[in-house]
């Protein structure tokens, strides 16, 4: 049986339901969030405290979510800010099962095409992501080897200096293609340096973690394509949608909002 959490005293929590908050009280919950990881509603359940009261103290600590906090430490996940475009650009790949010909089970059922997806192999999407506009460059590529990444990466270069973006720093995870020399060396060459998360710590890229997921979900997935081919030839339109009028929350406004726009780019 797992072990009770210490609740806190239920004079505190009255207090804080009437709004003579705690600031004591408000320690207690955002230490017990961190020492035990378990979500808003079975603290406020073992803590004594009204899950809506409760989770204002957690928003307002800034750990709300669980992802908020790092899986290994259990303290808040340090987010990475930046001031101007291409100040960091975040890369990543993202593998994804083909489509194959005449449709997957999206478009026939699961019980007819469960085996198609190994059948019809996979695609690799390589992503360059400005983590301070979020605007984005993508390509299809059939590997995630290095020499893949050094022409991905040229191009991604050109792409974001079409947008009076000079790339300045790199950041990646751990991938051999990523760890290749000729890698670091294109960077460097072109007045970039290159970093590297930490090992098991994929939320310190998770801007373009982030961009992968809505990559999935509202192109990949977002309709049931006939073929690989015909969701190869919808990157580009919704790339174009993401970057120039697709609204971002966290910058109010399109990736392109936040860039040095050139005349003719933002249409």
């Amino acid at each position: 049986m797992a072990a009770s959490l210490p609740s806190v005293t239920a004079r505190a929590a009255r207090s804080a339901v009437r709004g003579a908050w705690d600031p004591k009280l408000e320690r207690r919950i955002v230490e017990l969030r961190r020492r035990h990881g378990v979500s808003p509603q079975r603290l406020a359940e073992r803590a004594g405290v009204p899950a809506s009261t409760l989770h204002r103290v957690l928003q307002r600590n800034g750990i709300s979510r669980l992802a908020d906090l790092d899986r290994a430490t259990r303290g808040p996940v340090r987010r990475i800010e930046t001031s101007r475009p291409g100040e960091l650009v975040q890369v990543d790949v993202k593998k994804l099962a083909k489509i194959p010909p005449g449709g997957g089970w999206r478009l026939h059922g699961r019980q007819s095409y469960h085996h198609q997806r190994h059948m019809a192999g996979y695609v690799f999407i390589h992503s360059a992501m400005d983590a301070h506009s979020r605007l984005a460059y993508s390509e299809i590529h059939h590997n995630e080897q290095a020499v893949t990444v050094l022409g991905f990466w040229r191009r991604a270069r050109t792409y974001f200096a079409a947008y009076g973006i000079t790339v300045e720093r790199v950041l990646s995870d751990n991938g051999p293609c990523y760890r290749a020399k000729a890698f670091t060396k294109l960077l460097f060459e072109g007045g970039a340096t290159h970093t590297f998360i930490r090992p098991y710590h994929p939320q310190t890229n998770g801007k373009i973690e982030r961009f992968n997921r809505t990559l999935r979900d509202e192109w990949a997935y977002a309709r049931p394509y006939r073929s690989e081919a015909a969701r190869a030839r919808a990157l580009d339109a919704w790339l174009h949608l993401y970057n120039h009028h697709r609204h971002h929350t966290a910058i109010k406004g399109p990736p392109v909002s936040r860039v040095n726009n050139l005349s003719g780019q933002n249409s």
